[in-house]
Parts: C-alpha cells; sequence; structure tokens
C-alpha cells in the first residue's frame, strides 16, 4: 500500500478498505449458511449415507454378511428343526449364530468352491473322437 499524504487519499484507502470488508462479509455469510446447512441433521446423515453407498467394499460385505445370514437360519432348520423345546432352541441359535459367522468371513473361500463344484458338475463331457 501507498502512503497517504492527503485527506483524499486517505478517504480513498477508507473506501476500498470498507468495499474489501463488504465482500469479505458476503463471503462470510455465504459460508456460514453453507456450514450451517451441512450441520442438520438430515444432510449429516444423507452424506454419510452417500459415502457408504459409494464405498466399493461395503457392498460386497453386505453381500457376504445375507450369505452368512441365510445359510446360518438353513443351518439351524437342518439341524433343530421346527421344536418347542428351549434346549433345542437354543441349541438353534447357537448353530444359525456360527454358521453364518463362518461363511461371512470366509465367503470368498465358499464362493469360490462352490464355482469350482458346479463347474465340475455341469462340465459338459468331451466326445470321444471318431476316426
Amino acid at each position: 500500500m501507498t502512503s497517504i499524504s492527503t485527506t483524499a487519499d486517505l478517504k480513498l484507502a477508507i473506501q476500498q478498505l470498507e468495499m474489501q470488508q463488504a465482500g469479505e462479509l458476503i463471503l462470510l455469510k455465504e459460508e456460514y449458511n453453507r456450514t450451517k446447512e451441512g450441520m442438520k441433521p438430515a444432510n449429516i446423515i444423507k452424506s454419510t449415507l452417500k459415502d457408504v453407498a459409494t464405498s466399493p467394499g461395503l457392498k460386497l460385505d453386505v453381500f457376504n454378511a445375507a450369505i452368512g445370514l441365510t445359510t446360518g437360519i438353513l443351518a439351524k432348520k437342518l439341524v433343530i428343526g421346527s421344536t418347542l423345546n428351549p434346549f433345542k432352541k437354543i441349541l438353534g441359535i447357537i448353530v444359525e449364530m456360527a454358521v453364518a459367522n463362518k461363511v461371512a468371513k470366509n465367503a470368498d473361500g465358499i464362493k469360490s468352491t462352490g464355482s469350482l463344484i458346479l463347474n465340475a458338475i455341469f462340465r459338459k463331457k468331451e466326445q470321444p473322437v471318431k476316426p
């Protein structure tokens, strides 16, 4: 900034500073409104869900958990069946949770083994070459 030597220079410098202050006040208000809007609970939840939905590993984890739960329920039905005995019900819940946990943690290995088995079952048998 240049040195101010006259009252006209002083008035001009004051006007420039007042315009700068007004512009910065507008920017500050806009930033305040953006921050206030971003801090609303609905917007926080929405942005969190958007981040979670775009997470590449989450979809696979949810799928693996769903496979685990489904397998656990089927294992419970196969092992225990339908019973009124409370001890068998507790045993069924334990079996269900154990199977669901194992399947969810080892879903990739189970999927690859299952695909190998299905490929072996449904593979076309090679036809002998006729002379």
